[in-house]
């Protein structure tokens, strides 16, 4: 049975498409087949995280045009051949597919034998919004931890559960423990009492990702990861339903790294 879930968050700019790339990476690196789509027609970003923009031939629209089969719009990534792209038209608008469309493309993938299909949501709440998550079942929230994000993910929580997408879980991006240990930004505690929903995983700030997202390479391919990189590993590992401790981010900084070492030796 393949899991579809989308990565949804409302505000643009939180991350959503880099949580994508990295954990789709990170679940094919344990040995399941991933298909990412990119839904942001007209905008798509997908491709460049993922460092296959040049590889693109065919996209989502030509496949239902019937223009390719699936096969030939998918592109493999050879670094990781359990991943595969199903790119987005860039020069064409959010209204170009509808959520009819979006079903068959899933259901192609589904029977395509891929175990997860991860749909990239684009920002707001609009048509897009509506293509993305019409053949999901599963749904990851992605918001920071800033007053207008959280309330832009929970209006889209709200958008969810009226879509009868029961399966919730939420990402928190980008936290600062520095800043939330002086009261400049809000605490995991804090988004979870307004948000409500269970927490699969929180990424702290990097640099890194800046650095990662221009060369094409996801932080969890790196030989030696980083804070972040082992944040999303352990997303990914819990979405296999590992049971797997939340990194205690409010350690100094070289405690936080001989404990992760000391989780990758046990």
């Amino acid at each position: 049975m393949t899991r579809v879930v989308v990565l949804t968050s409302g505000k643009g700019g939180v991350g959503k498409t880099t949580c994508t790339a990295n954990l789709g990476m990170a679940l094919a690196q344990q040995g399941q087949r991933i298909a990412v789509i990119d839904a942001d027609f007209g905008l798509r970003n997908l491709d460049l995280l993922l460092g296959l923009e040049n590889r693109i031939v065919f996209t989502a629209l030509d496949v239902l045009a019937g223009d390719c089969r699936l096969e030939q719009a998918l592109v493999k990534d050879k670094r990781q051949p359990n991943l595969a792209l199903l790119p987005a038209a860039q020069n064409r608008s959010k209204e170009a597919i509808t959520p009819e469309q979006m079903i068959e493309l899933v259901s192609k993938l589904s029977a395509a034998g891929f175990d997860f299909v991860f749909i990239d949501c684009p920002a707001g709440i609009e048509g897009g919004f509506r293509n993305a998550i019409a053949a999901a079942k599963e749904a990851i929230v992605v918001t920071t931890p800033e007053i207008s994000a959280v309330r832009d993910a929970d209006r889209v929580i709200g958008l969810l559960e009226a879509n009868d997408i029961k399966t919730k879980r939420l990402i928190i991006n980008r936290l600062k423990p520095a800043m939330v240990q002086e009261d400049q930004m809000m605490s995991v505690q804090d988004v979870q009492d307004i948000l409500a929903i269970p927490l699969l995983g929180v990424i702290p700030d990097d640099e890194r990702v800046i650095v990662s997202t221009n060369k094409g390479e996801p932080l969890v391919l790196e030989k030696k990861l980083s804070l972040a990189g082992v944040a999303f590993s352990n997303v990914a590992r819990r979405l296999l339903g590992e049971k797997v401790s939340f990194l205690d981010l409010s350690a100094p900084h070289d405690d936080l790294f001989s404990r992760v070492r000391r989780l990758f030796r046990g």
